[in-house]
Parts: C-alpha cells; sequence; structure tokens
C-alpha cells in the first residue's frame, strides 16, 4: 500500500506540486487582502470623520453657503483633479508640457501607468489607444535586447572568467554573484534615490520616498506619489530639469533591475525549483534525449567558446613556459 501511494504520488509530482503552488498563492492573496483591510480601514474611518467634521464646521462658519452648492463644488473639483488639473491657487503648473509628456509616454510604454495625468479630450484618449499597441511591444522588445546585452557583460562573463580562474562551483558562485547584484542594485535603485527623493520633496518622508522608489521601478504604479506634482515642492526653474532627471531614472532603474531579475531567474538551484511547478514533459523519451543533448551541446559550444576567449592568456603562458624548458607538445593528431 505504502509503495503504491509512493509511485502514485511520484507519477503524478508535477500535478502535486502545482495544486500546492495554487493552493499557497491563493492563501498569499488572502493573507494580503486582510492585512491591508486590518490595517488601513480604521485609517479611512478615521479620515471620513474627519473630512466631515471639517465640512460640518465649514458650512457652520459660512452659513451664506449651502450643503447643494459646497456638494456641487466639490463633486466638479474632484473631478478635474482626477485629470490631473487642481483647483489651488498654487498649482498654476501646465500638466502637458513637452516634459510633462515625455515622462507620460514613459510611464505609458513601461505599463507604469500612474494615473495621475491622463488625456482630457477624445483625439488624445484615441490616440494613446493606438500609440500604446504599437509601442508596448516595442518597448518589451528594445528592454529585452538591452537586458539581455548586459547579462553578457555583468552576469554570464564574470561569472564563467571567476569559475575558471578560482576553480569554485559554478552555481554556488552565481548564487554569490545574484546576491552581490541585488546588494548593489538595492543600494543604487531603491535606498540612495530614496534620500535624494526625500530631499527634493518636502512633503515626503524617507518610507513614502523609498515606497515611490519601488511602486515605479516595479512598474506598479498606482499614482498616490508623483514626483514634481506637490504644490511648490520643486522650484518652477527646476522643474523642467527635475522631470526630465525622474524620466531618466525610471528608464535606467527599470532595465537595472530587469538585469538582477534575469540574474537571479538564471540560477541552476532557482530552475531547478521551477521544473518542479511545470508540467512534465509525455513526449518519447528518445526525443526527449535528443533535444536534451542538442541543448547541452549548444550549451557547450558556447561555453568553449567564451572559454577559449577567457584563457587565452593563459594558454600562451604555458606554451612560453614549454618552450623554455624545450618540451616537445605531444599532439593526439600527430
Amino acid at each position: 500500500m505504502y509503495r503504491q501511494c509512493a509511485s502514485l504520488v511520484e507519477r503524478h509530482r508535477s500535478e502535486l506540486s502545482f495544486a500546492l503552488l495554487l493552493s499557497g498563492y491563493a492563501l498569499y492573496l488572502i493573507l494580503g487582502a486582510w492585512v491591508f483591510s486590518a490595517v488601513e480601514l480604521p485609517y479611512e474611518q478615521r479620515l471620513r470623520e474627519q473630512l466631515e467634521t471639517d465640512r460640518q464646521k465649514f458650512l457652520w462658519d459660512n452659513a451664506c453657503v449651502s450643503d447643494e452648492r459646497l456638494e456641487e463644488l466639490l463633486t466638479r473639483a474632484l473631478h478635474a483633479n482626477n485629470y490631473g488639473v487642481s483647483v489651488l491657487g498654487n498649482a498654476s503648473e501646465n500638466n502637458w508640457d513637452f516634459i510633462s509628456s515625455l515622462f507620460f509616454t514613459s510611464t505609458v510604454l513601461t505599463t507604469t501607468g500612474y494615473g495621475h495625468t491622463v488625456p482630457l479630450s477624445d483625439g488624445g484618449k484615441a490616440f494613446c489607444v493606438f500609440y500604446s499597441l504599437l509601442g508596448i511591444p516595442v518597448t518589451l522588445l528594445f528592454l529585452s535586447a538591452l537586458v539581455q546585452r548586459m547579462m553578457v557583460l555583468v552576469t554570464r562573463r564574470p561569472v564563467a572568467y571567476l569559475h575558471l580562474r578560482w576553480g569554485v562551483s559554478k552555481p554556488k558562485f552565481a548564487a554569490v554573484h545574484a546576491a552581490c547584484l541585488s546588494v548593489v542594485a538595492a543600494l543604487l535603485l531603491f535606498l540612495l534615490p530614496a534620500v535624494v527623493f526625500c530631499r527634493l520633496e518636502p512633503l515626503w518622508s524617507y518610507l513614502e520616498s523609498l515606497y515611490f522608489c519601488f511602486i515605479s521601478l516595479t512598474t506598479i504604479g498606482l499614482g498616490d506619489y508623483v514626483p514634481g506634482e506637490t504644490h511648490n515642492a520643486v522650484p518652477n526653474s527646476h522643474r523642467t530639469l527635475y522631470k526630465l532627471a525622474i524620466t531618466l531614472y525610471l528608464l535606467l532603474g527599470l532595465v537595472c533591475l530587469l538585469v538582477v531579475v534575469e540574474t537571479c531567474c538564471e540560477l541552476p538551484q532557482l530552475k531547478s525549483f521551477r521544473r518542479r511547478f511545470y508540467r512534465e514533459n509525455n513526449a518519447p523519451e528518445s526525443e526527449t534525449r535528443d533535444q536534451e543533448e542538442f541543448s547541452s551541446t549548444e550549451h557547450d559550444q558556447m561555453t568553449d567558446h567564451l572559454t577559449d576567449q577567457l584563457t587565452f592568456s593563459s594558454v600562451s603562458a604555458q606554451a612560453a613556459s614549454l618552450r623554455q624548458d624545450n618540451t616537445p607538445w605531444n599532439t593526439p593528431w600527430q
């Protein structure tokens, strides 16, 4: 009986692992919803009570204003604010100058989408649809090509070089390299930029600045914090340069973060873990073996080519040493 159960589990290991993954993900969603509800609901209720108290106090102090007229004004103001137009007296900056439009297109094409500025006209909305249909796939192609090129320089060559030089196990060294790269990325993409935003945005705390960096570079883009949109936060003379710098930070930071993620995804340990949840290949054993051999041969050819490049200097040094010792070369083809 025990052997039958073990054999059954072994045959359906992939399905059981996927069911476990599905259950764990559902529980993770439920846990997140429970935590957010427990943390945010009391704060929302207090804010509603405070807002209602302020409203009643305003009507009491201004008896000439009716509740209906105040409701109408607030409705129109909130509707305009949803389109990035504020009724505050100190909000006189345009949302659709060239730099602001460039910032908008970068958030659209990278699917960040803060939502703080949206097209107002029907023509702008129609153009945004067609612009995104072409621009988002091109952006994904550009990012994937750029990340692939950076992976060779940042991850694959350094790992292969140090693996050959030091003789350390490649999976272990790849894990150490990924950990170090993650620490550097966290420092340069999140921790230090958060300090800069905290200084440039007086109304933001360090936690809020760090929150903005994470939400932006992970393309979540909730839009509750947008730099340069805080009234009088940045001098008007530097607003254009500030917006341009933020646009460059978001694009370069996204590329660097994708390189880190791709580096972690290429770890042999992570690949082995992911295979547990994939559907098993039901192809014939001979066909599966041929595919594995083809992949292994192609990988070995690439590795040998890289190895030849990396160890050229050491081979030359060995040849020079042998010539000095007058030791003949014994080649297998002679």
